[in-house]
């Protein structure tokens, strides 16, 4: 094979493996069989060192041996000329334009001059034409077939020697040899682009999976800052205010007394001080979200069900027991389920009843929230945690707060160790229920959270 063949055979198979390689890496849809072993086998022999000097000795051999049983010694003008048209061939890797000038012009100086026509020199021509073809480009390839054409018109016209050939047939021959190298190179150079914009592709999902997951994070680390601030934060301030005022409420306090809530009050402030530095380290990279208004409760739930009416939506609010101030985090949890609900049924069940029934129980709070359903229902998602039951999948960037749909739910639930369940209801439409346990200790309620 010739040096530019070679070369180009070298990328084809840089640019085959690494189509393969982005196939197996999950980037590409295509899957091909595998090749026979023995094709590998000629492909690696092909593009190894030695196969150009292997071959073009083989053929300067072939053509001595070709000569040997006619009527002329290999040692003759005949055999200079063979051995001119073929030895070159050794070094076509390296340097393919002086070869193939020197080769060709001895195939065409050999039928000039009338010497005999032997097959081995006239492949290694043609071998020589799409060697050159298949490394010049598409404007030096159409050059070199029209001016091999006119070597070929000139021979017929000037010497007998090919008189046994039809000019048709030489004349497709040598267009043919340089049409297929150019062919191609086409391939190759289609193959090596194939292989660069994948590989642009791979690098492309990568930085975006990365981006992706950056801002997950720092979505997540202004959730944390958002909810560290208005449960830990409120709770942590009013252990201040109340043991700071308590020396002024209480004139029997000792001495001793009076000091113990002095050092909680301080203990407090520096503990506030502390959780609001390490909260800015949070907020650090959440840009818009990281605001500190006070999270919503449960006094909040007309105005929610007010706007999921003013947004075209139907909705009724039922509070059954004797509602009573609960902990600031299970409220929140509350009212983010409920939230979260609503934006599903207007989602999933646009304009159908939504009915909110908020229980208080002695040690729970439970929720419940049904829609009486729509005929278009999304996805669904079996639950493990749920058996016979499906709940719809809300896409991650619903516009909730705090949470990634049914997931979120279950998490708020959990975590304070509930009960969370999703699914379709038996009377028809989609029905969520949560039951969320009472902390131990109830802190009155406070319409904002100090900062």
């Amino acid at each position: 094979m010739p040096s530019g063949a070679a070369g180009a055979g070298d990328a084809s198979g840089v640019a085959g493996r690494a189509s393969a390689g982005g196939a197996s890496g999950g980037a590409s849809t295509t899957a091909t069989a595998p090749l026979p072993r023995w094709i590998n086998g000629w492909r690696d022999f092909t593009e190894s060192w030695y196969f150009a000097p292997l071959t073009g000795f083989a053929l300067t051999i072939a053509a001595l041996a070709e000569l040997a049983p006619g009527t002329r010694t290999p040692i003759s003008v005949a055999g200079g000329f063979a051995v001119a048209s073929t030895l070159p061939l050794v070094w076509r890797r390296e340097y393919l334009r002086p070869v193939a000038a020197v080769a060709l012009a001895a195939f065409a100086a050999s039928l000039l001059t009338g010497q005999e026509v032997l097959i081995t020199t006239v492949l290694a021509a043609l071998y020589t034409l799409y060697a050159l073809a298949r490394q010049l480009p598409r404007q030096s390839a159409g050059a070199l077939a029209v001016g091999s054409v006119a070597t070929v018109a000139v021979v017929y016209l000037a010497t007998d020697t090919l008189g046994d050939v039809p000019w048709p047939a030489a004349v497709v021959a040598v267009l043919a040899a340089i049409g297929l190298g150019d062919a191609r190179r086409t391939v190759e150079r289609a193959g090596r682009t194939e292989a660069a914009a994948e590989e642009r592709n791979n690098e492309t999902l990568t930085r975006l999976n990365a981006v992706q997951r950056e801002q997950a994070v720092m979505r997540e680390r202004a959730r944390i800052a958002r909810e560290l601030h208005d449960v830990v934060a409120h709770s942590v301030s009013m252990i201040a205010v109340q043991a700071e005022t308590a020396p002024y409420t209480m004139e029997s306090l000792s001495p001793e007394a009076r000091e113990g809530y002095t050092e909680i009050a301080r203990t407090a402030r520096e503990a506030l001080v502390e959780m609001r530095r390490l909260l800015g380290v949070l907020r650090a990279d959440a840009g818009a979200e990281a605001e500190s208004a006070p999270q919503p409760r449960l006094d909040r739930l007309p105005e929610l069900v007010d706007q999921h009416q003013g947004a075209g939506g139907r909705a009724d609010l039922v509070v059954q027991g004797q509602p009573r101030a609960l902990s600031t985090t299970v409220e929140l949890s509350a009212y983010r389920i409920v939230q979260e609900a609503l934006t599903n049924a207007r989602r999933h069940a646009p304009g159908a009843d939504v009915h909110i029934e908020l229980t208080y129980l002695p040690d729970r709070l439970a929720v419940r929230v049904r829609d009486e359903g729509a005929e278009a229902r999304t996805v669904v998602l079996n639950r493990a945690d749920t058996p016979g039951r499906t709940a719809a999948l809300e896409p991650e960037n619903a516009p909730s707060g705090g949470g990634h749909g049914l997931l979120g739910m279950k998490e708020r639930a959990t975590m304070l160790g509930g009960r969370f369940s999703a699914g379709h209801a038996e009377s028809g439409g989609f029905v969520v229920e949560a039951e969320l346990p009472l902390t131990r200790e109830d802190p009155a309620r406070d319409p904002g959270t100090p900062h």
